[in-house]
């Protein structure tokens, strides 16, 4: 919140009844509880397809998992795909490592969604 944000808020305060201030913080905690109750997004469960493409992996997979955040993730998709098309590295070992990559991207952040207010 603003600074100015903040001493208009104090502002306000001042002049308020001591029941109107518990209903502001009543309020201020019911928008803190609706907010942490919003629907956590769920993975999107798209099935491995047979002799899949590295690059295709990585759009079914940023599909499975659209609540992750995808600039760090191709930071390090990025580098697993230029070891398959630079030191020959197989598809199948490179998706696979790209599906841990996720999953562990998932846990972490469920992790992080539990711990937030």
């Amino acid at each position: 919140m603003a600074n100015t944000d903040q001493h208009e808020l104090r502002a306000v305060i001042d002049v308020l009844t001591d029941a109107e201030v518990a209903s502001l913080l009543d309020f201020a905690r019911y928008l803190r509880d609706r907010r942490s109750a919003a629907p956590v997004p769920e993975i999107v469960d798209i099935p491995r397809p047979e002799h899949e493409s590295v690059i295709n992996a990585i759009r079914r997979l940023t599909q499975t998992y659209p609540m992750l955040n995808r600039d760090t993730l191709f930071n390090e998709a990025s580098g697993l795909m230029a070891r398959h098309m630079m030191h020959g590295e197989s598809s199948e070992d490179t998706i696979d490592q790209l599906e841990a990559l996720f999953k562990s991207r998932y846990a972490t952040w469920q992790a992080e969604v539990a711990a937030s207010p």
